[in-house]
């Protein structure tokens, strides 16, 4: 089911990023202070709010997981974690370059912003670790869907205590966006949340497909398996025949 109309998905989700990639580099206007340096804040800012929506997301996934006892859910939640922390890694590149080009240096370890999105990005870099390391399926996704849940919790607490922080020099970009950007960045910006959110979305649904297919593939296995073990001996050494052909 989640195959359905994924083409579409794609070739929408490839057709808005040529567009705000256009916009990005021939439209929005270079910064008075950084100049063409600071259209990378049409990329780092984007991803980095996709990406701490979809760990968000991931914890309500995990608390429907915990309130219905649907393992669907809890794969969802772990797609939505997993895509988001390929997003994280982007986020953390493209600021360093945006650091290195405007400060001069590609960390700043007394920026709050940067260290607190730094701590987000290695408190979900265990959960692959924690999660496998529990062999028992149920105990696997329970443990899971707590640890998405907590985890999803601090990423706003995190959000707030930064934002109430007074020793900063990250700028404060929903400040800018409310009142600083001119129209065209305020435009251009908007094109890039929706882009990079319809990318999100696309590499979820494949991967959901993706898994959907491999469940599914084992379930039809295990279905064969079974009719082999009941069949005679004249199926059964039909069988090896069957499975080179799918193959």
């Amino acid at each position: 089911m989640y195959g359905t109309r994924l083409r579409g998905l794609a070739l929408t989700t490839f057709a808005v990023l040529t567009l705000t990639l256009v916009a990005v580099l021939f439209w929005a206007p270079n910064d008075a202070t950084e100049g063409f340096l600071q259209k990378i804040f049409y990329v780092h800012v984007p991803l980095a709010i996709i990406t701490l929506s979809g760990f968000i997301a991931a914890g309500v996934m995990a608390i429907q997981h915990l309130r219905t006892r649907d393992a669907r859910w809890d794969v969802r939640s772990y797609v939505a974690i997993h895509i988001s922390l390929i997003f994280g890694v982007g986020v953390l590149i493209t600021g360093s370059i945006w650091a290195k080009g405007a400060w001069g240096h590609w960390w700043v370890w007394d920026e709050p912003t940067l260290v607190s999105f730094l701590l987000v990005m290695l408190l979900y870099a265990t959960y692959q670790p924690l999660r496998f390391a529990i062999e028992d399926p149920e105990r696997q996704a329970r443990a899971a869907s707590v640890f998405a849940i907590t985890a999803g919790v601090f990423v706003p607490v995190c959000f707030t205590i930064v934002r109430l922080s007074t020793a900063y020099v990250h700028p404060r970009t929903l400040d800018n966006i409310s009142g600083n950007l001119p129209g065209r960045m305020q435009v251009v910006f908007w094109m890039s949340i929706a882009s990079i959110s319809l990318l999100w979305l696309l590499l979820w649904r494949y991967e959901m497909a993706s898994k959907h297919a491999f469940a599914q593939l084992r379930k039809l296995r295990m279905l064969l398996s079974e009719d082999d073990e009941d069949a005679g001996p004249i199926r059964r050494s039909a069988a090896p025949t069957m499975t080179s052909v799918g193959r």
